[in-house]
């Protein structure tokens, strides 16, 4: 087959055009790090690349989630632990106010400071992150948690809080309602409240009362009515009696699976009520202690039990706010735990990206001394048949 010059120097400049465009592309391999520079290069390679940033990307994401929870669970943590600390004190005061020695003056004194307490629980519960975020206000951020009427102190937030996705499957809530923080807290000792009649004129009061059988517990309203030498009655919402009997000071009574103390000896015709319990707010047991330690009509045996329902409601109330913190930290944890896997994850999948994109220097500088030898050929290879003519085989 013969072959002409123009085709000859076509072939062999083209040959030389790719040995440079490979030369050129090992070059820029090199001094960049990176092989694939673009889809054309490895075009399965770039696709896998591409989704694993995709998956990097939204790891990424979640660990900022995280931390942004994170900011807010700790904010919340310390509001808590103030608050708890704020009730404690609260309950120091109220045991300090339920001695028979103190004046009703100095039992002011008390409802001022318990006054003061209250308006630094309102002020924790509507604390705020450094958005102006209210922490309490559940998805209604930028609404105040709590608002005061007069003695009333209302949740004024939304009864659901944001979600956090964590992790592809994880999501947390990023804080809790006011409502569960500091309202919807069991009353009494969660199960029933008991009160003293307000015309009673005994020395008598009671105390918060046991569960001691829960099966044999009826929900109702029950009057316990004194008559004369200790002797009484206890009959339920309907009038029908429930039992009775003959109590002695220090003693108790026991129906339907609960147990009541009673302290003083009663007149006949006292009173005492026995309710389900329903839910308070940590608001209103700080104001129905002020309003106690405020009204100095009251009789000793009165202010004994209105004070005793006050001190089993804020023992409930810090329990119910120890729970709360306790279910913080457990999604903390959570995040702590999830931001550890993630990062884990972006670590291997950076590994996996190096190796699809990522130039082997070893190889790559090997290559491009083979192609620099092989253009070196072709060039000189070019060079030496381009001076060939017939004249120089004539003699």
């Amino acid at each position: 087959m013969r072959i002409s010059t123009v085709t000859f120097q076509n072939d062999s400049v083209n040959r030389m055009d790719d040995l440079q465009a490979a030369l050129s592309k090992t070059q820029t391999q090199l001094s960049t790090g990176k092989k694939l520079q673009s889809a054309s290069d490895d075009p399965a390679a770039m696709v896998q690349v591409n989704q694993l940033n995709v998956t990097i990307s939204a790891s990424t994401q979640y660990v900022t989630n995280g931390n942004a929870a994170t900011a807010n669970l700790q904010l919340e943590e310390q509001a808590l632990s103030d608050a708890t600390n704020t009730l404690q004190s609260a309950r120091t005061l109220a045991v300090q106010a339920n001695s028979p020695t103190l004046s009703a003056a100095q039992r002011q004194d008390i409802a001022q400071q318990l006054q003061q307490q209250l308006q630094d629980l309102i002020s924790i519960g509507n604390r705020q992150d450094s958005n102006g975020n209210y922490l309490f206000s559940g998805t209604a951020a930028g609404t105040a948690a709590f608002a005061q009427s007069g003695n009333t102190v209302t949740y004024t937030g939304s009864s659901s809080v944001s979600q956090v996705q964590i992790s592809g499957q994880q999501r947390i809530s990023s804080g809790d309602t006011g409502a569960s923080a500091f309202i919807n807290i069991p009353a009494g000792n969660g199960t029933f409240t008991t009160s003293v009649g307000a015309a009673n004129s005994g020395t008598a009061s009671i105390g918060p009362g046991t569960v001691t059988n829960s099966s044999q517990w009826l929900p109702d309203t029950y009057t316990i009515t004194f008559g004369t030498g200790g002797q009484y009655t206890v009959t339920n919402s309907g009038g029908t009696t429930v039992t009775s009997g003959t109590y002695t000071d220090g003693g108790s009574v026991s129906f339907n699976g609960i147990q009541v103390p009673l302290s003083g000896t009663p007149n006949a015709t006292d009173t005492f009520t026995v309710s389900p319990a329903g839910k308070s707010s940590v608001f209103a047991t700080l104001n129905s202690l002020i309003t106690t330690l405020s009204s100095p009509g009251l009789s000793r045996a009165q202010i004994a039990t209105q004070i005793g329902t006050g001190l089993e409601q804020i023992d409930a109330a810090v329990s119910n706010l120890g729970n709360v913190s306790a279910s913080v930290g457990a999604r903390l944890n959570s995040i702590t735990s999830a931001q550890t896997t993630a990062k884990t994850v972006q670590t291997t999948l950076q590994g996996q990206i190096s190796n699809l994109s990522n130039v082997d220097y070893t190889a790559a500088v090997t290559q491009l001394s083979t192609e620099e030898l092989a253009l070196q050929a072709a060039q000189a290879s070019y060079a030496s048949i381009a001076k060939l003519s017939l004249f120089n085989y004539l003699h």
